[in-house]
């Protein structure tokens, strides 16, 4: 806390301190295998906060340091209750709040709430089957005639939001990469989960959240077609309008 902070009595850690984003994998690493970690993080608190010369922030913000198979830098994630053996172990973790606390830094985690990695166990047991009891948790929808998909909704990537399921014959809503289905949080069941990983999180001592992609959360239930835009560059504008409705080939 500044002097500012102790002289004021209505400030408030995460609406008025200084929040600093640690990059894991960039920020320092321990090991030396080329990748940061926690521990490296851990090394460097005093940097941060806790030295004459330090920084003096109020919190650090975590970019997700969850099992990934890194197809979109760990927003991809395959397990929101665990750490991602590269950059350490949960008692790495707890060590981390344990010391960063005593320096007076508080912690925030990056939850990636809008879709999970298509290696999630959630995601493999809703693309098994039909009848599977996890198929809503994510947003299914049949193709339209002519082998077209749902709508004509496009990626923040590029190319489609939609990518056929062959075994299932059903096509999922990927905001992203095609590796990261969205879930359906009009699910009550998801939710109820979402919120069970945060808890876990907030019982190991994590301090607050930052929520990845909060505004896009949810999909209009109907998936229909969205206007045609016309695209800043020509070449954008002709690739949009040629993919907008072709049929897809499948074998």
């Amino acid at each position: 806390m500044n002097d500012t902070a102790a002289a004021d009595p209505s400030w408030t850690w995460w609406r008025d301190g200084v929040i600093y984003h640690v990059y894991l994998r960039s920020f320092a690493d321990a090991n030396g295998d080329g990748l940061g970690d926690l521990p490296g993080l851990i090394s460097h608190l005093d940097y941060l906060n806790g030295a004459s010369d330090s920084l003096g922030i109020d919190a650090i913000w975590l970019s997700p340091c969850f099992p990934s198979p890194d197809r979109d830098f760990g927003y991809d994630v395959a397990d929101y209750t665990a750490i991602d053996p590269r950059f350490g172990t949960m008692e790495d973790f707890d060590r981390l709040i344990a010391e960063a606390h005593r320096r007076g830094i508080r912690v925030l985690l990056d939850l990636v709430y809008n879709h999970t990695s298509d290696a999630h166990p959630w995601f493999r047991e809703s693309r098994s089957s039909r009848e599977n009891p996890r198929r809503d948790w994510y947003v299914w929808r049949e193709g339209r005639s002519g082998g077209r998909p749902p709508s004509n909704w496009k990626s923040v990537f590029g190319g489609r939001a939609w990518t056929r399921d062959p075994a299932t014959r059903q096509y999922y809503h990927h905001l992203f990469a095609r590796e990261q289905p969205d879930l359906n949080r009009r699910n009550p069941g998801v939710r109820a989960a979402l919120r069970d990983a945060a808890r876990f999180w907030l019982d190991r001592g994590v301090d607050g959240f930052r929520l990845d992609v909060f505004n896009a959360w949810f999909e209009h239930p109907g998936c229909p077609n969205n206007p045609l835009w016309p695209g800043l560059r020509p070449f954008g504008r002709q690739r949009f309008l040629n993919e907008i409705d072709q049929p897809e080939m499948h074998e």
